[in-house]
């Protein structure tokens, strides 16, 4: 998009002082977002990406439904809060019609990108769980699905099928192998869904995009702050969000790595991760959530690989990129993170 007027836009927030600066923040593939310091403290401003989520309001309210409820439980942390915008709206929509909000900024806390040990590994799982922990008890009614099958993997595989067939751009020749890697695995993508159909495996509030870099950790003692990038909460299963994390905390390679020798699974983490899930959620994880765990990793990694493959055959409409063929990168990198994942004994 075009650079925003974003003095016009931190005008239109119920910011304490005058704004002085924004500077872009974070490495996040979907959304935009600056760090804005204004003369009293410093914000997050964010304009909500439409191509991915075409019901803003729906995720807004989302956000707001659940961070005050957080914000009425007694667990330690900073919960986010929204900063309302100066029309007592929980949002802005600009001339253009994107939709902007904003948090205030959480200071001396920071993100990883790389879990660099079993402690941060094992903290973050328990902040991750004890947020669905704290969510358990929202009032009714559910949380609107802001992204229908956002975590469906027979769903997933599905559109990776068609866009295969539909082959807009010519790129299924580049991707045959990558290809029958997929196809070798279809019957793992419904374990899941048939145990949640089945009743072993309760729909909940999740998070849906549990990446180590959605915890914020206190700069001095290690300890989660906060849970954050809150736009894909919404009815779930817990798994998605244990496998993602997974995912996201046992391999030290680079997403789009490239040299695949790189890849490899760190037990030692994921022994932490289980502590840390375990210990948060208790009682609440089913026997058959237990385990699944392991599988969960394996098949969220899978389907997060057959995302950036289907977003690569179809132009790279969905996820960020900073050159070419780097979705088709991320999903080689994610295969072979399965390949590495089929191979280890979880017990």
């Amino acid at each position: 998009m075009p650079n925003p007027d974003l003095q016009s836009i931190c005008d239109a927030f119920d910011f304490a002082g005058r704004c002085r600066s924004a500077k872009r923040w974070g490495s996040g593939h979907i959304n935009d977002t600056w760090a804005v310091e204004t003369t009293d403290r410093r914000y997050l401003l964010q304009r909500l990406n439409p191509e991915v989520f075409p019901d803003p309001v729906a995720v807004m309210e989302n956000i707001r439904r659940v961070t005050d409820h957080l914000a009425a439980k007694p667990t330690p942390g900073t919960p986010l809060s929204l900063v309302p915008s100066r029309a007592g709206e929980i949002f802005h929509r600009d001339a253009a019609g994107n939709t902007w909000r904003a948090y205030p900024f959480i200071e001396r806390a920071r993100s990883y990108d790389v879990v660099p040990d079993a402690a941060i590994a094992r903290e973050g799982a328990r902040t991750f769980g004890q947020f669905l922990k704290d969510l358990d008890d929202l009032p009714e009614p559910p949380l609107i699905e802001a992204i229908p099958g956002f975590h469906h993997t027979p769903g997933r595989y599905a559109e990776f099928s068609r866009a295969c067939d539909e082959d807009p751009l010519g790129r299924a020749r580049e991707v045959r192998v990558e290809a029958a890697f997929a196809r070798d695995r279809e019957e793992i993508t419904g374990v899941l869904e048939a145990a949640r159909e089945a009743g072993e495996m309760p729909v909940r509030v999740t998070h849906n995009d549990t990446k180590i870099n959605n915890v914020l950790f206190d700069e001095a003692t290690g300890e989660g702050v906060t849970v954050v990038d809150l736009d894909t909460v919404m009815p779930g299963v817990a798994l998605y969000d244990f496998g993602d994390l997974v995912r996201t905390c046992v391999c030290p390679a680079a997403g789009d790595e490239r040299d695949l020798t790189k890849v490899t699974v760190r037990p030692e983490i994921y022994d932490a991760l289980v502590e840390g899930y375990t210990l948060a959620m208790g009682d609440l994880l089913t026997d058959t959530e237990r385990r699944l765990m392991f599988f969960s990793a394996t098949l969220i990694t899978f389907e997060t690989g057959l995302r950036f493959l289907t977003d690569y055959l179809r132009g790279d409409r969905y996820f960020r990129t900073s050159r070419a063929r780097q979705n088709l990168d991320r999903a080689r990198m994610k295969f072979e993170l399965v390949r590495r994942l089929e191979q280890v004994d979880p017990s």
